[in-house]
């Protein structure tokens, strides 16, 4: 069988789904489906919409294959999400929405059993943002349904098994703020002993471990070859990781830019990482520990911009600059770097459209700058994602880190790296546009008022 070239690439993200055609050769998307990922908000609580998810899949599969045959399967998804399946691989209970509070409400006894941050890098996060705080609460309230449970799956799998019929486990996902895994003994944490939940863990495998041929059934659904391959998959930010790992020389950092914002630093300085700040340890596809930090900045993106311009005029930028119209933080509270502060405008008095917009773009940039200096970023910095194509936001990361930024070419970041889990070749060291750190003062100038800004705040 000849090395797989064209990869479809299952990509669920927490605001879009995407199926992506993938060529290894070009290391480019050549098509794309998407569709809008949004919770279904009804009983037993919010939960994703597994069926709707499902047939948009499969009709992605079909349509793909007819236009270029499909060599192979891959998966992405974000985190912070799993499944309780039974023996028969069918849900046992709806795949819970990570927005939805209901773990809150058991929060001091799930404090009172979950492993300190020296053993899982995991902070303690709000709402269903450790995944092992929902299994803990939909243990306690459906007690019934999760004893039928034979399978406990990170959400990537959840998909692999119904493709293949499957089961297992992978690291990145297992490693991304589940307090159930510890990157430094490469083994699940004491509390999923202690919770006596082992026994439902699915074998771990490696991300770009081929699971199976897809069912027969499938095959017959979709029209692909019944021997075609999927693999194991992977947590989304760790996909956009990837290729860089396998090509880019340490010092670097990659910021992966979705519904969040995924700032991971591989070879950077050696710093203490706050969990108050939303500072956690990913652990990476060859299953190495990444020091990481995070905000909503894809979310937040979308409040602050809704029905409003997304562009600006040189003019516009320059108003913002020089009279140093600021946006502090945080719109979207619960997390991030500034958890607890609430959103403020300052000196933004008849601020214009275009001017707000690039205010938002700076806002955004000095998040992600913050980010990355509380885990320690050296080197360039990589840009994947929808941030990658907004120049004001890469020409301010690079004005507060005064380090070269790379806007990566890749339409979706995460695609790339989920593809070459298929394949053995290396990434293109450095794809995309390099920006180094613009020479006029008043950029670093309003990097230092904004930051002045926020310490007087706290």
């Amino acid at each position: 069988m000849s090395a797989p070239r064209h990869i479809a690439v299952i990509d669920i993200g927490k605001t879009n789904a995407k199926v992506a055609l993938v060529d290894l050769g070009t290391l480019s998307e050549v098509a794309l489906r998407r569709m809008a990922n949004a919770p279904a908000r009804q009983a037993p609580y919010p939960h994703h919409d597994v069926e709707a998810l499902w047939t948009f899949i499969l009709n992605s599969l079909a349509d793909l294959n007819r236009e270029q045959r499909i060599d192979a399967i891959s998966i992405t998804t974000h985190g912070a999400t799993g499944a309780l399946v039974d023996a028969s691989g069918e849900l046992v209970l709806p795949v819970l929405d990570y927005e939805f509070d209901g773990p809150d409400r058991l929060a001091a006894d799930y404090d009172a059993i979950r492993p300190p941050f020296s053993e899982t890098g995991t902070p303690r996060l709000p709402l269903g943002l450790n995944l092992g705080a929902q299994f803990f609460w939909l243990e306690k309230r459906f007690p019934v349904e999760f004893a039928r449970a034979a399978a406990m799956l990170m959400y990537a799998q959840y998909w692999a098994l119904r493709l293949t019929g499957v089961a297992a486990n992978e690291v990145t996902s297992l490693g991304c703020h589940t307090d159930m895994w510890n990157p430094w003994g490469d083994d699940f944490s004491s509390m999923v002993d202690s919770l006596g939940w082992r026994s439902l863990m699915a074998p771990v495998r490696p991300a770009g471990e081929r699971l199976g041929p897809i069912l027969p059934v499938l095959a017959e659904r979709t029209g692909l070859d019944p021997q075609t391959p999927v693999f194991c998959g992977l947590h989304d930010s760790n996909a956009s990781l990837l290729p860089h790992l396998l090509s880019d020389t340490p010092p670097f950092s990659v910021v992966s830019t979705g519904t969040w914002v995924v700032s991971m630093a591989v070879g950077g300085k050696m710093v203490d990482l706050d969990p108050a700040r939303d500072t956690l340890v990913n652990v990476n596809a060859l299953g190495h520990p990444v020091p990481s930090a995070r905000f909503m900045g894809g979310r937040e993106f979308s409040m602050l911009t809704s029905e409003r311009p997304l562009d600006c005029s040189g003019s516009d930028v320059l108003a913002v600059l020089t009279r140093k119209m600021l946006l502090l933080p945080s719109t979207q509270q619960g997390s991030g770097p500034f958890p607890h502060h609430e959103a403020t405008w300052l000196d933004a008095d008849g601020i214009g459209k275009g001017e707000r917009f690039a205010a938002i773009s700076f806002y955004l940039a000095l998040m992600t700058a913050t980010c990355l200096d509380l885990i320690g970023a050296d080197g360039p910095t990589i840009v994947e994602g929808p941030f990658a194509r907004n120049s004001l936001f890469v020409g301010m990361l690079a004005a507060a880190t005064m380090r070269t930024v790379i806007a990566s070419e890749a339409a979706t970041g995460t695609s790339i790296g989920a593809a070459l889990l298929a394949s053995d070749q290396f990434a293109m060291r450095g794809k995309g546009e390099r920006l180094e750190p613009p020479a006029d003062p008043v950029w670093a100038s309003y990097v230092s008022a904004w930051r002045a800004a926020v310490d007087t705040r706290s």
